[in-house]
């Protein structure tokens, strides 16, 4: 039986959606298909309608995980007040703790380097987030300002993943805090 277009793409999208939050939450070894399928409410066999594979499904994540941050980036104000909010609000306790709504790059990053599929899609996007970063806030010299873009991202990408790997929440805090102040 076929289903109407706007309801096949509306399974996709809902698919795309529960697997980017689970794998953001528990990374990509750490979820089945068969998990994800049930968080969307739909069965195991119609993935294959819709993804040819796992690792298909990883890459429209990370995809659809930075356009969320591209999409966040535009949103923002893009002066030098508005570079502060953007870093402020990227390092902040609730970002922290709420790793699948997050961002993708702090919360797959050392899992990347695993999966040769994904690692294509997100070199480029990385590349897409400096490139915006550097253009959308004002930089203290435009012979600098990709670096400054990229030590900027850098700082909060490496913060949150320290931020969220140690086991005391003081600590955790002192990271976040003491790289904004860097930052800002």
């Amino acid at each position: 039986m076929r289903y109407p277009v706007a309801e096949t793409a509306e399974k996709h999208a809902r698919i795309l959606e529960e697997a980017s939050r689970l794998f953001r939450e528990r990374g990509f070894s750490g979820v089945s298909v068969s998990e994800i399928m049930k968080a969307t409410g739909l069965t195991h066999g119609p993935f294959y309608n819709h993804f040819d594979s796992k690792e298909e499904l990883m890459v429209e994540s990370v995809l659809q995980g930075f356009k969320s941050t591209l999409d966040g980036l535009h949103a923002t104000e893009g002066t030098a007040r508005g570079r502060a909010e953007y870093v402020k609000r990227y390092l902040s306790a609730g970002h922290r703790n709420a790793p699948g709504m997050g961002c993708t790059m702090a919360s797959l990053s050392s899992e990347i380097r695993h999966e040769p599929k994904v690692k294509g899609a997100f070199t480029d996007r990385l590349k897409a987030v400096i490139e915006a970063v550097t253009a959308h806030f004002p930089w203290p010299s435009k012979r600098s300002a990709r670096g400054d873009a990229i030590r900027m991202m850098a700082s909060m990408v490496g913060a949150m993943i320290l931020a969220r790997a140690v086991e005391d929440e003081r600590f955790s805090d002192e990271i976040l805090s003491e790289v904004r102040k860097g930052l800002v």
